[in-house]
């Protein structure tokens, strides 16, 4: 083989700059382990060093016909040398492991980029059932992309025919066999994922040894390839970073841990009464290996028993905790209304999804806060916080606990199903870093007698807890006399405990951080304010567009009622404001609403999150 030496020049690197970060999608049949591949994949690169963002996309069918477009499951990973805020926009890889999991996601694919494709499953059956007339791989119709093919399930296999395995037990392992590929193409250590595969199986050593075997081979197979000359392998730096104990983390982990260091800061317990929904479930399976932390799971039989649960835990003198969907939400909204009658800690977090009713179970939207700011029957305000991403919904469930123990007020924090799925790392915070918010029951009874209802300087009653002796109490969903608590339905009685209840609420504003712009300066020409998990590809726009010189700026608020007190002033001094959400225009209504401000509105309700590319060129229509 002939060779030839060159030495690059800094002009030459400086013109062709190496990738900072690489997509890759892994997209199969729901049956083929795709978000088990993803998630070693992403387990991999965390352990590599790298920023990552990942973004798991399942269908809602719990076992689609197998090789039909609707029962695709895929799992994207974005991960750099720099810093990763989003999943990426377009893929640079695709793997596809049969017809159907090609036509879903071809198109999203980069011009140029690569599809690695399993041949073996593309016979004239799954062709047929993906709605293929000829076979892609064959007709020249992927010529806008770079195509590797070969058979992967044959591959698969040779590799494990050692091990005795019947076909269909042999092909499950053909997910390691490509994980093996994945992990030569991006220089990727293969023993985290071997010493893995032994502690899953570790009641079946056979199985974890004939994964073992297929990740090896299909690690092979890359470093075979590549000396054939059509597939090379990219090593991607480590993404500079603090020092300190780090953790890849989902949005689902994320609250938990925040809830149970809530409550530890509080110095209360906890109580989660909960109901399985998607993309919920995983909190309440989360917290329920926390028991040593004090906390309480209960799965009730329904939605409202769940929340009910909770309240009475609160009444009890724990934190009442509850999450659910937006389906579930609606539920329980009569006792949120009867929290907020009580006035009775709570926090209530919402992982939304596209609705309305059933809606798209597993795809994710924004589409609920109307039903957290305004969805209660009465005047029945409550703060309505919103987590930015996997990580930053840690400290968001710390201030829903904190908001919640000392206004005594239910609180509902809200995520989607973007955050609650996806993974990013996260650094282990210091946790004596955080100023402690310990609750004061009402424990002797005050100077002139006890009164249910009597309330400190933020508006916030007494919590006492059942037994205590002299403050015998009880409370209802019957609207309250001022002070006592007794029962009072007079007009006056109810316009001023409306009154109350909504000044405390609002009061809130004086005891939350000032809004800051996250990126940019306090004025100019346009402002990009979102909230949520629209973050990272919001950031990641204003950032490329800053760079090319444009007067743009990103604002994103965390909390969404009440908002931020100088949130007001801060907008009126931009000429333009734009506000992406995956929703049909909310958050801009409710700034339209306190500021009469002109927000202008960029919608998307498709299940899937923002990429950067549309935020850009929303901002360049704008500035144009």
């Amino acid at each position: 083989m002939a060779t030839a030496a060159h030495q690059l020049t800094p002009q030459e690197a400086s013109a062709q700059p190496p990738a900072e970060n690489v997509v890759v999608r892994f997209a199969g049949d729901s049956g083929d382990g795709m978000q088990l591949t993803g998630g070693q994949f992403t387990l991999s690169t965390a352990l590599a060093g790298n920023d990552l963002a990942t973004f798991p996309d399942f269908p809602a069918e719990i076992r689609a016909p197998q090789g039909t477009t609707f029962g695709v499951s895929a799992f994207q990973i974005n991960f750099g040398s720099t810093d990763i805020d989003t999943a990426g926009d377009a893929p640079d890889v695709l793997i596809a492991m049969n017809p159907a999991a090609l036509k879903v996601n071809v198109s999203s694919l980069k011009d140029g980029g690569l599809i690695i494709a399993d041949e073996g499953e593309f016979g004239a059956r799954n062709l047929a059932k993906a709605g293929y007339d000829t076979n892609p791989l064959e007709d020249d119709s992927l010529g806008r992309w770079q195509l590797l093919s070969f058979n992967i399930s044959q591959l698969t296999l040779e590799a494990v025919k050692p091990f005795g395995l019947g076909n269909k037990e042999a092909l499950r392992c053909k997910n390691m066999w490509t994980l093996g590929l994945a992990l030569w193409m991006f220089d990727r250590d293969r023993q985290p994922i071997v010493d893995w595969l032994k502690a899953k199986f570790a009641k079946a050593p056979t199985l974890a040894e004939a994964n073992i075997a297929a990740l090896n081979a299909g690690h092979a197979y890359g470093e075979t390839a590549e000396l054939s000359g059509f597939l090379k392998q990219h090593h991607i730096s480590a993404a500079p970073a603090e020092p300190g104990l780090y953790r890849t983390v989902t949005g689902a982990e994320s609250i938990s841990l925040g809830l149970v260091a809530g409550t530890q800061l509080a110095n209360v317990p906890m109580f989660f009464g909960g109901y399985p929904i998607t993309p919920a479930s995983a909190i309440l399976h989360h917290l329920s290996r926390l028991k040593e932390y004090d906390v309480t799971t209960f799965q009730a039989e329904d939605e409202i028993a769940a929340i009910a649960s909770a309240i009475g835990a609160s009444y009890a003198g724990s934190l009442g905790v509850t999450s659910s969907s937006g389906p579930g939400i609606a539920l329980k909204g009569e006792a949120m209304g009867l929290a907020i009658m009580t006035e009775l800690p709570l926090v209530i977090v919402n992982s939304q999804r596209g609705g309305p009713s059933t809606g798209l179970p597993t795809k994710t939207e924004q589409s609920d806060l109307y039903q957290a700011v305004y969805g209660r029957n009465g005047d029945a305000p409550m703060p309505v916080l919103a987590a930015r991403s996997p990580a930053d919904a840690f400290d968001c469930a710390i201030e829903a606990v904190r908001l919640a123990t000392q206004f005594m007020t239910p609180v509902m924090l809200l995520t989607d199903g973007y955050i609650a799925n996806a993974a990013e790392p996260w650094r282990v915070p210091d946790m004596s870093r955080y100023a402690p918010f310990p609750v004061q029951y009402l424990e002797t009874v005050p100077e002139g007698g006890f009164k249910a209802y009597a309330r400190d300087d933020k508006l916030a009653r007494p919590w006492v807890k059942p037994g205590t002796p002299g403050l015998l109490h009880r409370i209802g969903g019957i609207e309250k006399a001022n002070g006592t608590g007794n029962i009072d339905y007079s007009p006056s009685n109810h316009q001023l405990m409306t009154d109350l209840r909504a000044d405390k609420v609002l009061g809130i504003a004086d005891h939350i951080p000032e809004q800051e712009v996250t990126l940019g300066e306090s004025k100019g020409k346009l402002a990009v304010v979102g909230w949520g998990s629209t973050y990272g590809p919001i950031h990641q726009a204003v950032r490329r567009q800053r760079m090319k010189g444009r007067d743009v700026h990103h604002i994103h608020v965390r909390h969404i009622w009440p908002l931020p007190r100088n949130l007001g002033d801060l907008l009126r001094s931009y000429d333009k404001i734009i506000v992406p959400e995956m929703n049909t225009g909310q958050f801009k209504t409710v700034l339209r609403d306190q500021y009469l401000v002109d927000a202008r509105p960029l919608n998307k309700v498709s299940g899937q999150p923002f990429r950067i590319s549309e935020i850009e060129a929303a901002i360049e229509s704008a500035l144009s």
